[in-house]
């Protein structure tokens, strides 16, 4: 498993699996929060990239909807519609 799989799956099951069984439309994810969690060091783009997959999009079975801040960075937003 590549580290873009690794960061794919644990956004999966931490943010949009839970945000599914709520029963939201929409869900927000940092990646400065995901690199965070997942104990990451110097690896931003990395996170990104994952988030910013349309394999992630294919995985999870959501749209995005919009990426907000910095390019590659700690306060990059990542905004999904749950499909």
């Amino acid at each position: 498993m590549t580290q873009a799989d690794s960061i794919r799956n644990f956004v999966k099951s931490n943010y949009i699996d839970p945000a599914r069984a709520k029963g939201q439309d929409i869900v927000s994810v940092r990646s400065g929060d995901v690199h965070s969690a997942m104990s990451l060091s110097q690896r931003y783009p990395a996170v990104c990239s994952a988030l910013g997959s349309n394999k992630f999009e294919q995985l999870c079975t959501i749209e995005r909807l919009s990426i907000e801040g910095p390019t590659n960075g700690a306060n990059t937003v990542y905004k999904y519609r749950l499909l």
